[in-house]
């Protein structure tokens, strides 16, 4: 009996960053470095075009039921495409003057994403594993990419050993999964759920699995490696590590735990509203005192991924709407804060310093507001999009009667709010320290584009909003 084929135009864009990154990595080695910078390009485009076969491909099942996409993967991969593209293009100005730009760089970063966009489709637990595995082994090179910078290889020697920590406690929660249900597949785990019950082999696989992929969203308690990672690492690999690699591991936690183990709600629900929880107030916390602004920004995604969590633990349509709109505004955000971050460079040396900020708005006004908006974002200030985000989790949480999480968590954004104006007012209120070199156009580019859209969210926010519910609902 002949078993049909797996539907490969389903994984097309998968297959097409696969191809593309193999013919890259032969271009950069046949080239030599001064290909380097036409690697980059390539890249980057080759990012766009596979978020333009997301948006045109048709959607299904394939590869007996482990791949799966769907218009809630559909949606999210293009956000991690996006967020890749703009990690690519932000990093060459500042590998070049830092003396550690290679072609292998946006190649690891285009093969990392194409571990993420398995992690998203995955709709099986050795697809998952696979998924991960990919993303973490192309991270943990990137993370120690600057091998002349000791801090560069100490963030991606601390970042592979959590990580295969991380990765082994998601192996055993599988198993334990696997065991206690009989199936790999997140429809059979399921069924096996429903019609067997809660178990306390069950229960203990579930804490696994959540464990293992709440240290890929740096989720409290398993955000231990944060700080020091993203400010040991190379700025531009902190800002890649900050934006997609988050959104993918946050939207696997949500079909993980939704479609495989939604019969056992009780049980996921308090962990993670306690993820949620914890993340929020020391994400609120631990950042007031931080004087590094890549430590600080480290914080600030704890706290993120925190609210990001309500929306997961009210386990409704309206929270995995909540999440989409938030990881739309999470990202644009992010980028447009590393962009001024990665063009924070004086006399040839790059500072970190938040006080070297002093003065900016009269040193380079344009910046100054344009970081001003998005530091009200980050802060939840309305109109801006950072509040819409927040307002739409709150809300699920609300409706499904969370209501301790919801007031805990608007609790945590005032707090949380003081770091963020205090940049502002070190910005606009202090006496000015010496003028940054001019800002590079790809990162004028990024920062003005952020900038605008987290302006003007709200004008945008129908469409958005539209897309983000026709792909929430397909989890429903």
């Amino acid at each position: 009996m002949m078993t049909a084929l797996p539907d490969f135009a389903l994984a097309g864009p998968e297959i097409l960053l696969a191809a593309g990154a193999l013919v890259l990595l032969m271009l950069g080695a046949y080239g030599g470095e001064r290909r380097a910078g036409l690697v980059s390009g390539l890249s980057a485009l080759l990012l766009v075009v596979a978020a333009v076969a997301v948006m045109l491909g048709r959607e299904g099942t394939t590869f007996d039921g482990a791949f799966v996409v769907d218009g809630f993967a559909r949606f999210v991969k293009v956000l991690v495409l996006i967020g890749s593209a703009l990690a690519v293009v932000m990093t060459q100005r500042f590998a070049v003057a830092e003396k550690f730009f290679n072609f292998e760089l946006p190649v690891l970063i285009v093969i990392a994403t194409i571990g993420m966009m398995l992690m998203i489709s995955a709709n099986d637990l050795i697809g998952v594993y696979l998924g991960l595995e990919l993303q973490s082994l192309a991270l943990y090179v990137v993370a120690a990419f600057h091998r002349d910078d000791g801090r560069s290889t100490e963030a991606g020697l601390k970042y592979f050993v959590l990580g295969a920590l991380s990765s082994g406690m998601l192996l055993y929660g599988a198993s334990l999964l696997y065991g206690f249900t009989g199936h790999t597949g997140f429809a059979g785990i399921a069924a096996a759920a429903t019609a067997g019950g809660s178990s306390l082999g069950l229960t203990f696989g579930i804490v696994f699995v959540a464990a293992g992929i709440a240290f890929k969203v740096s989720a409290v308690p398993f955000h231990m490696w944060t700080p020091d990672v993203y400010e040991g690492a190379p700025t531009p690999v902190t800002a890649f590590f900050a934006a997609a690699p988050k959104i993918a591991a946050m939207a696997m936690f949500v079909r993980v735990v939704l479609e495989a183990l939604g019969p056992a709600h009780v049980e996921w629900q308090q962990i993670v509203a306690f993820m949620s929880l914890a993340s929020m107030v020391l994400g609120a916390f631990a950042a007031i005192g931080q004087r590094n602004i890549k430590r600080l920004m480290a914080y600030s995604s704890i706290g993120h991924m925190g609210f990001a969590l309500v929306g997961l633990a009210a386990g409704s349509e309206a929270g995995v709407y909540g999440i989409l709109i938030y990881l739309v505004t999470y990202l644009a955000m992010t980028a447009g804060a590393f962009a001024v971050i990665l063009s924070m460079r004086r006399d040839g040396v790059m500072t970190e310093d938040i006080d070297s900020l002093a003065g900016l708005s009269r040193t380079n006004p344009a910046v100054a507001y344009l970081l001003g908006i998005i530091l009200f974002s980050l802060a939840g200030i309305p109109p801006f999009a950072g509040f819409f985000g927040k307002y739409f989790v709150f809300a699920a949480a609300i409706n499904a009667g969370l209501y301790w999480l919801a007031v805990i968590g608007i609790l945590s954004s005032v707090v949380g709010a003081y770091y963020y104006l205090r940049i502002v007012k070190i910005m606009f209120l202090d006496e000015p320290a010496a003028a940054f070199e001019p800002m590079g156009g790809e990162m004028k580019a990024v920062l003005g584009v952020t900038g605008l859209f987290v302006a003007a969210f709200a004008l945008v926010l129908g469409p958005l909003g539209d897309a983000a519910l026709a792909a929430a609902k397909t989890l429903f």
